[in-house]
Formats: C-alpha cells, sequence, structure tokens
C-alpha cells in the first residue's frame, strides 16, 4: 500500500488533516502528532487508527489512516464514501449516535469502548477510542474524529 495519504474527497485535505491534529490539542490538551509535523504524513503513518467523518445528515468518513484502512478492511475510496454509522453493525448504531451526543455536549470523550465490523464482517472490540468535536479556530464545526490504538478480533 502507498506510503503517502492517498486521497480525501475534498480539494482543501491538508487543512482538514490539520484540523484533525490542532482540534485534538485544542480540546484534549495533549498532542496527537509532533509539532511542527507535517499532518498528512504524521497521521497516515500512526500506529493507531484514525477516522473522521463530516457534518452531512449521514455523516461520510473524509479520512482514514494507514491503520484504520487495514482494520476496516477498505481501500481509500471506499472509507471516503462510507457513512460513518456503517462502521458500527446495526445494533450497534444506537449506542454509537449515544457515544456522538456525548461527545457533541462536552467537545470529546477518552473512554470509549465498542464493536465495529469490517468490510468484509469481521467483528472487532475497540477499546480506549478518543473521540472528538472537529472545531476550528473560530468554533466553527467540520465533524467528528476518533482514534485508537486498542482494539480485539471477535
Amino acid at each position: 500500500m502507498n506510503k503517502t495519504c492517498p486521497l480525501l474527497l475534498v480539494s482543501q485535505a491538508g487543512e482538514r488533516l490539520k484540523l484533525i491534529a490542532d482540534s485534538y490539542r485544542r480540546l484534549t490538551g495533549r498532542a496527537l502528532i509532533a509539532d511542527g509535523s507535517d499532518s498528512e504524513s504524521a497521521l497516515w503513518s500512526l500506529p493507531q487508527v484514525v477516522l473522521a467523518h463530516g457534518t452531512e445528515s449521514d455523516p461520510v468518513f473524509f479520512y482514514g489512516n494507514r491503520m484504520a484502512l487495514e482494520l476496516f478492511e477498505l481501500t481509500p475510496d471506499q472509507i471516503t464514501r462510507m457513512p460513518s454509522r456503517l462502521s458500527a453493525e446495526p445494533l450497534q448504531r444506537e449506542a454509537r449516535e449515544k457515544l456522538l451526543q456525548r461527545v457533541a455536549q462536552h467537545g470529546f470523550i477518552d473512554d470509549y469502548e465498542g464493536i465495529r465490523v469490517s468490510s468484509t464482517g469481521k467483528r472487532f472490540r475497540i477499546k480506549q477510542a478518543t473521540v472528538w468535536n472537529l472545531i476550528d479556530e473560530h468554533g466553527l464545526a467540520h465533524g467528528q474524529a476518533a482514534t485508537f490504538g486498542e482494539w480485539e478480533i471477535l
């Protein structure tokens, strides 16, 4: 697989990737990537999953890093056309919606656990996920993102 981040749906890909890292720091007080690093290559090569979706009525992923693509068994083109709700099993979608409401209210959470499913039906439990709002420096919402480094194949 390509070693650089291959595809985003939007022309301002660099700005959206920077927003993922900047929002994480602003809301959690922690760094997702090293200061001064190139957001695109740093997010792509992180040894943990990073996913982000927009603000559509049925939000669609606009980013998944290398680890996300491997775990969810998707290509960059597939993930950037996938509504984020489809990353959860149908019975888990209500719990996922409650999670997103919690994040919307508090800015971020860092204790999420839940079951997800890959494109081939492989089920896995994510652990200690951080989910945060993508908020720019003007306070405008651009979606939500998640990162996690622990999962268990079920």
